[in-house]
């Protein structure tokens, strides 16, 4: 069977930056073995696979060790595909998924990702974070998949070094590290080794726990974002009510075919 495939670089405008993700649009579903099969074959953090249904899409997200409830990257490189490649006419893409409904909308050279907010709560930190990052951290939050980390500075977050093997003993799907930011309202890294991914690129469901903690802390529902990757990522937020607006920008860098 020959099924499509594209690599997308996303939350970035230029080639080689932002968070690759491969999308495979399907016109049903694959068995869940082998879907997990193509993610670990492609080896990146995300592999995107979406079928249409009467409302729209259907989408789901692995890694290449496991389904994961929400990607914000692979979803936007998902819907980059369908605008850009699958002749998708209109400008709002809804997509159902185990996160529940999610939007995106195309905004010029844009695209909006329409997310739930998270919710989270002050915790302590467990040890084996504490010696994972060898920093310790300011503030501490526990979100539904994930723990939020503040640091005071941007120099502290691009200076971490971290154990991914004891990060990955932590019963959490990633760790969101943040700080105030010199270019941008603030800016992020994100480990995620309990799931395959040591460190994300450019993280965009992260976005739905940093966006109302910066909200917050800042006092304004608009923010530019960095994640401080190596190949950096550029994003705009903004919190509405229960939902959070995450913008940016994807750019193809493959279309090809695979056989399974």
């Amino acid at each position: 069977m020959k099924l499509k495939l594209y690599q997308i670089d996303a939350f970035t405008d230029r080639l080689f930056c932002g968070n690759p993700a491969a999308v495979c649009p399907l016109s049903e579903w694959l068995p869940d073995e082998t879907m997990q099969a193509i993610a670990a074959e492609n080896n990146l953090s995300e592999t995107a696979f979406s079928v249409p249904t009467a409302e729209g899409f259907h989408i789901r997200w692995f890694t290449p060790v496991s389904e994961v409830d929400l990607c914000g990257h692979a979803t936007l490189a998902t819907a980059h595909v369908l605008f850009q490649h699958e002749d998708y006419r209109g400008d709002v893409i809804r997509f159902s998924s185990r996160s529940g409904l999610l939007k995106v909308t195309r905004d010029g050279d844009h695209l909006v990702l329409d997310f739930p907010v998270d919710t989270f709560q002050a915790v302590s930190i467990p040890h084996e974070i504490i010696h994972g990052l060898g920093r310790v951290p300011a503030e501490v939050y526990q979100g539904k998949t994930d723990y939020l980390l503040v640091y005071p500075q941007q120099s502290d977050i691009e200076n971490l070094t971290p154990d991914f093997g004891l990060l990955g003993k932590a019963q959490a799907r990633g760790l969101i590290v943040t700080a105030p930011g010199d270019e941008a309202d603030f800016v992020s890294r994100f480990f995620a080794p309990a799931v395959g991914i040591n460190e994300d690129p450019v993280t965009g469901s992260a976005h739905t726990t940093l966006t109302p903690y910066w909200t917050a802390r800042l006092g304004k529902t608009e923010l530019t974002a960095m994640q401080l990757s190596k190949r950096r990522g550029w994003l705009k937020c903004k919190l509405a009510g229960d939902r959070v607006l995450i913008a940016g920008q994807a750019m193809t860098y493959l279309v090809g075919t695979i056989e399974v």
